[in-house]
């Protein structure tokens, strides 16, 4: 549950990352040889040691792993919760046996102990619970912090994953509906935000529309995500046809991009429509004001193409 966007790069990449590891960390000023006073600190430099220190941890190169952070250490204290939590890590990855790694647990219990809420401590803890087996303790765990998180979208993955190796079926779905419910809300918060935003409307707008491709990406018959897709790309679309985007790369999609996206919303809304009305099974169950909303949406388009034409 710890920076899972490093977890995910492929082998082949790690790798390449951990076999430059050496000369970056060379290339880099150790933070005890910089004056903050004279110079513009890069919070990148800093994000670049914690990728470090995942990264050759997953290669096994812990020593330039243990140089990464110890740099962070320099920089933020030991009491910095993500250093607390990365130290822990890095504890967990070079332990032998389970009977430290027992002895790391102990360390996050006393670290909660004083500072409950205390989050990336309180995430690795039950990261361990559950490499150590004791699924049951991690969902108890997983549904406390919950409870003072509620909108964690990684907290409710991992519950849903523990919910289906227990057999808990029920229980999983539960947690994934949640799951979808905050990636599509947000994304209807992105989008009125840019709505109404002078300034930063194009990033906002993307972020949006990240929102939804996630969680369509979740359940592949969600309503409400392709929805929220067909309006958002109705809007960026509209944006590039006026010449009021960024060039910039990674701020937008491409006219294409946004163009298939859209194309996906229409061909899903309109399956939605159609096997909802005949009532097939596996169909079953959407809102009828989130059907009307669909078809309005739909029809709506079909007077545009017919006026363009």
């Amino acid at each position: 549950m710890y920076n899972s966007s490093i977890v995910q790069i492929t082998p082949s990449l790690a790798s390449q990352i951990s076999r430059q590891a050496p000369d970056i960390l060379r290339n880099t000023t150790p933070v005890k040889y910089l004056d903050f006073l004279i110079a513009n600190e890069s919070s990148d430099l800093w994000f670049t040691y914690e990728g470090l220190v995942l990264t050759c941890l997953r290669t096994g190169d812990e020593k330039s792993a243990n140089t990464s952070l110890q740099r962070l250490i320099d920089r933020f204290g030991a009491d910095n919760e993500r250093v607390m939590a990365l130290a822990g890590l890095y504890k967990e990855a070079v332990t032998r046996d389970d009977g430290e790694l027992y002895s790391i647990l102990e360390e996050y219990d006393s670290i909660l102990l004083r500072d409950p809420t205390n989050m990336p401590v309180s995430k690795r803890r039950i990261t361990l619970l559950t490499s150590l087996g004791r699924s049951s303790d991690a969902i108890s765990s997983l549904l406390k912090l919950l409870d003072s998180s509620p909108n964690d979208t990684e907290a409710w993955a991992e519950l849903s994953d523990l919910y289906v190796a227990q057999g808990m079926y029920p229980q999983a779905i539960f947690a994934l509906e949640e799951l979808l419910l905050i990636h599509a809300r947000l994304g209807e918060i992105l989008y009125i935000s840019g709505s109404i935003a002078k300034i930063g409307m194009e990033k906002v707008m993307t972020d949006s529309l990240k929102s939804f491709c996630r969680s369509i990406e979740l359940c592949d018959n969600y309503l409400r995500g392709y929805y929220g897709l067909k309006i958002v790309t109705d809007r960026l679309l509209a944006l590039q046809d006026q010449g009021n985007l960024s060039s910039e790369p990674g701020l937008s999609f491409s006219f294409q991009k946004l163009k298939d996206l859209n194309e996906v919303a229409v061909t899903k809304l309109s399956e939605i429509i159609r096997r909802s009305a005949r009532n097939e099974l596996g169909w079953q169950g959407y809102k009828m004001t989130e059907l009307i909303a669909a078809k309005e949406i739909l029809n709506h388009r079909s007077v545009s193409q017919s006026v363009t034409r």
